[in-house]
């Protein structure tokens, strides 16, 4: 399994537990960069460790602060909000350069379904 499909799994697997996923701002708002496919992503983690993580070890996200989202709200506002505007989830984003899977709001929203149905 390569390193970008464990984040997805342990992704899925910790929000379907725990209820909530975190994102970063800063005073201008939510980051969202381009991907290698020219499409937008935001970045979201399982646990707030992990986006702590990325705070400290990403220069280019040194300023951000973590931000905790419900897993109801993401659901309801976020994933619809994230369709709308044309950007991709991005999971767990770790390493150096922040870099992981990219996927659909929707598919987000089904995985983690999946995923408590399975417990």
């Amino acid at each position: 399994m390569s390193q970008s499909a464990s984040q997805a799994a342990a992704f899925y697997r910790d929000v379907a537990k725990n209820k909530r996923v975190w994102t970063i701002k800063d005073d201008n708002g939510f980051p969202a960069p381009k991907t290698s496919s020219g499409k937008r992503s935001q970045p979201f983690w399982s646990t707030l460790s992990r986006a702590e993580k990325i705070i400290a070890n990403v220069p280019a996200y040194s300023g951000f602060q973590p931000h905790e989202i419900s897993w109801v709200e993401f659901c309801s506002r976020w994933a619809p909000d994230l369709k709308k505007s044309g950007l991709l989830v991005g999971i767990n984003w770790s390493g150096i350069r922040a870099t992981g899977y990219d996927v659909e709001p929707g598919v987000v929203v089904q995985r983690v379904t999946a995923e408590v149905s399975a417990t």
